[in-house]
């Protein structure tokens, strides 16, 4: 009877639908186009859940992540990785104090709310391993204590994926901490003359001071919670079963999605119906993140690799083969 209530009651979306208005306004002033990525990372705010945007140089990746730090009041942080970079960079580390006599721990920069970090591909995998615990717990295991982050977190990470030299490839355990990897295009002709314009009129500067917060962090919390009450369909639920089932035996991949990207699924799809201004999930919704949920999670066989056929089309092709729930 409780969760029969649970599901009942209607919820409320005026505060998360002005909210998510409120965010695109502000990043609006300055970035051109770019819809879809700036709605998967305010979907994965809402779905708490941790980012990769993919993407050549140039097209607004690190500046649309610090513009979206921008409209929430809570602190940011940002992490270039670099080869020679260690995991007490990042974590953190203890200093002696000569007026106590004992040493004191100093927090690195992922002790931050939003936390942004860019070329993640540059650090080796000691580095990398360091955001393991992080990133899936919320916590850090240090000197033998452990440390909580403050909520929200969240990690929004940038990759060039055309740089090979000096780069890592990032461990698929890692990969699949990421509820999202956005692959980021060039804009349209026309994105592109309006950003050239938009840009002269500005005085040839991306004033980032135009943008102003919106939200705080017990906000940020509370459409969580909003978005965790998006109902969604047994009918849904098993929709979404039966697509990543069949990553697992598609002979086009070597590895499928693992129950982790089941859940990221239906968590996304949660976060789109609202943003959308509905309190239950549809099919569209579900269709909407399974290409950035599961581009990252899953590995073609190398003949597929060597044929040129990309995670996409093999996903849109098990998508296809799926019967649509009525």
């Amino acid at each position: 009877m409780e969760q029969e209530s649970f599901f009942s009651e209607r919820t409320q979306l005026g505060d998360l639908t002005k909210g998510v208005e409120e965010i695109r306004k502000e990043i609006g002033k300055i970035i051109v186009g770019q819809r879809e990525m700036v709605d998967l990372l305010i979907a994965a705010m809402l779905a708490d859940g941790h980012v990769l945007i993919e993407g050549v140089p140039g097209v607004a990746k690190t500046l649309t992540a610090k513009l979206l730090a921008r409209t929430l009041d809570i602190p940011y942080s940002r992490i270039q990785f670099t080869p020679d970079l260690m995991p007490s960079d990042i974590l953190g580390t203890s200093v002696f104090n000569i007026k106590t006599n004992d040493f004191e721990y100093h927090e690195g920069p992922i002790f931050a709310n939003l936390v942004l970090i860019d070329e993640v591909n540059r650090a080796p995998a000691k580095t990398q391993s360091a955001l393991f615990e992080v990133m899936e717990e919320r916590q850090i295991t240090t000197e033998g204590k452990t440390r909580t982050m403050s909520l929200p977190f969240l990690v929004v990470a940038t990759q060039n994926p055309i740089e090979q030299e000096g780069t890592y490839r990032l461990p698929e355990a890692q990969l699949d901490r990421f509820l999202f990897k956005i692959d980021v295009g060039y804009p349209t002709l026309e994105e592109e003359t309006r950003i050239i314009r938009e840009y002269h009129e500005r005085g040839d500067v991306n004033d980032l001071s135009i943008v102003k917060p919106v939200i705080d962090a017990s906000k940020i919390r509370a459409l969580q919670e909003t978005a965790r009450r998006i109902r969604i369909d047994d009918n849904l639920v098993r929709y979404i079963a039966e697509i990543i089932a069949r990553t697992r035996d598609n002979t086009a991949l070597y590895l499928g999605a693992s129950p982790r990207a089941s859940l990221a699924v239906m968590s996304g799809a949660k976060g789109i119906a609202a943003m959308r201004g509905r309190d239950f999930v549809t099919p569209e919704d579900i269709k909407f993140v399974l290409i950035p949920t599961l581009r990252h999670r899953i590995l073609l066989t190398p003949e597929k690799e060597m044929e040129g056929s990309r995670a996409e089309d093999v996903i849109n092709l098990i998508v296809e083969g799926v019967e649509v729930p009525r």
